[in-house]
């Protein structure tokens, strides 16, 4: 291969003289034009490094399979597309963290470099800061105290894409929302589905304020347990769980125009 590449260079270099000569950055994804055939970025092979930030979820817990959870699914959906030589993956999320400690760990510098050599970011961050207001009080929960803790996790929120994008101004961030474990005891309504559907709201408010941040809702995937979609916590996806999400972060980046799944290609 690497002879072919030279022959082709040679035979491109004398059919042109010193003006028609084009100069060409293999570092940077780009379309080059000779005389009239273009040669697609796709062409040079890409390194797309993947970077999970926030809780358990982006961890994985739960996964039976030991497979990562949906990064590590994800990691493995990208490297079967166009021009994709490697897909390093770089996972820094932890059971129980909340939204005030992600952002003391930007803000203190923890993970710049993880962020900075980042070409995708995901984030799952806020069903803690709800843990934290059903622990607090369990047997006198109510609906102020968890509109209290929104308006702060709002700002946390805010705070957190900010720091990131002063990292890192380009990689697309997929954002993804909050389920409600507790349909695994039941499927009906309650005052805790318009709760979590107003934190939803916030998350997804917050993404679009990103022109290159990508939402991804999963509270549907997790109504009931009627698909054996729990882990045996009751509250973590399984493998199942997992891989439902990950088809939904390609439907979503799909529909954010961020990859081409059908074709299998990346458009950032």
């Amino acid at each position: 291969m690497k002879y072919i590449l030279i022959v082709i260079s040679v035979i491109f270099l004398v059919g042109c003289n010193s003006n028609d000569l084009v100069e060409v950055s293999f570092s940077e994804k780009q379309e080059v034009l000779f005389e009239d055939y273009v040669i697609p970025f796709q062409f040079f092979p890409r390194t797309i490094e993947v970077v999970g930030l926030g809780d358990s979820l982006t961890q994985g817990i739960g996964d039976e399979l030991k497979r990562e959870g949906y990064l590590g699914r994800l990691q493995q959906h990208f490297s079967q597309y166009k021009g994709i030589e490697d897909v390093p993956l770089t996972n820094t999320a932890k059971r129980g963290r909340r939204s005030d400690q992600l952002l003391k760990m930007l803000k203190d510098g923890e993970i710049d470099h993880q962020i900075r050599k980042a070409h995708i970011i995901t984030l799952t961050i806020g069903g803690n800061d709800i843990m934290k207001v059903v622990k607090k009080d369990l047997f006198n929960l109510k609906v102020e105290a968890f509109e209290k803790e929104l308006g702060k996790f709002e700002r946390n929120y805010d705070q957190i894409i900010q720091e990131i994008r002063e990292i890192n101004s380009t990689a697309p961030i997929i954002i993804m929302g909050l389920y409600n474990p507790i349909t695994i005891v039941t499927d009906e309504k309650s005052e805790f589905d318009l709760i979590l559907n107003d934190w939803n709201d916030t998350i997804q408010e917050i993404a679009s304020s990103d022109s290159n941040a990508c939402y991804v809702p999963i509270d549907h995937l997790f109504v009931t347990n009627a698909n054996l979609v729990y882990h045996t916590d009751f509250f973590h996806p399984n493998s199942k769980g997992y891989q439902l999400v990950i088809e939904e972060i390609v439907s979503s980046m799909q529909e954010c125009g961020l990859i081409d799944a059908d074709s299998r290609e990346l458009l950032f």
